[in-house]
Order: structure tokens, then sequence, then C-alpha cells
């Protein structure tokens, strides 16, 4: 099981990116428009510079007096964990267990070509265990 299987199985290939001049307010509106908790920090859609979640909005807003004064730039983590299309579904999750992230942008060549959040990698690994869990099922009964 790779990584693009994972990604293929979202049923959306949409991709929100937020430039890092954007404003925190800009950063709120679309993470609750869009129902999402990270947005990866893009010049140009299909680079990374850093990526944004709703923890380092929580972590390094807590003590700004005008946090809305603040741009992406000032707020995003820059060592971000990342996987290729090509790596395997195990390491997508040691990697999200080890550093405690939620979401790894999935580069190809450096080309940013999805998000993989922690709900869409148990909801992939719930598939797979029904699906296993049929198949025994079938192989039981004889069908």
């Amino acid at each position: 099981m790779r990584v693009s299987d994972v990604l293929a199985s979202k049923g959306s290939d949409a991709i929100y990116t937020i430039k890092p001049e954007a404003s925190i307010r800009e950063l709120l509106d679309v993470l609750a428009d869009r129902n999402i908790g990270a947005m990866v920090v893009s010049d140009d859609g299909e680079t990374m510079i850093g990526i944004v979640s709703e923890r380092d909005v929580v972590r390094k807003l807590r003590d700004v007096e005008n946090a809305r004064d603040v741009t992406v730039a000032s707020i995003m983590t820059t060592d971000v964990q990342v996987a290729g299309p090509d790596d395997s579904f195990k390491s997508l999750m040691i990697a999200m267990t080890e550093h405690r992230v939620r979401h790894i942008p999935v580069l190809d060549d450096g080309r940013l070509v999805g998000v993989l959040s922690i709900g869409d990698a148990v909801k992939h690994r719930m598939e797979q265990l029904e699906f296993e869990r049929d198949q025994l099922n079938k192989y039981v009964s004889g069908g």
C-alpha cells in the first residue's frame, strides 16, 4: 500500500494553499469555510514553503496582542514532514505518529500533489480492514 493509493481514495484532489504574506484573518476564513485543519504555504500553488495548521494558530498567536496584524509566514512551520507518492502507507503513519503531525503534504519531484490528513489515513485503513474482513468472511463461508 502506497501513499498514492491513499491520495486516490480520498475522493477529492483539492489542495488548498495560502501565500506567506496572507493575513491571519484570511487564513482563519479559509480554514473555517473549507472545514480543514491546515494549509500548505506556497507562492505559486505548486511548491511548498511551509505548512500552517490550527495548532500553529493556537500555539504561536496565544501571546500576540494584535494577532490580526500577523502574517502566515510568521507562524507557519517550515520543518515540514512530507511524503512521496511511492512511499509506503506504513511510513506515512509512522511519520504522523512520531512527529505528532496531523497533515502531511505529498510532493512529487518537489511539486505539491496532495495533502493527507490523519483522518484520510484512518479512513483508508478502516476501508482496508473492512475489505479484509469481508474477504475472510467470504472465504470461511465458502462464498
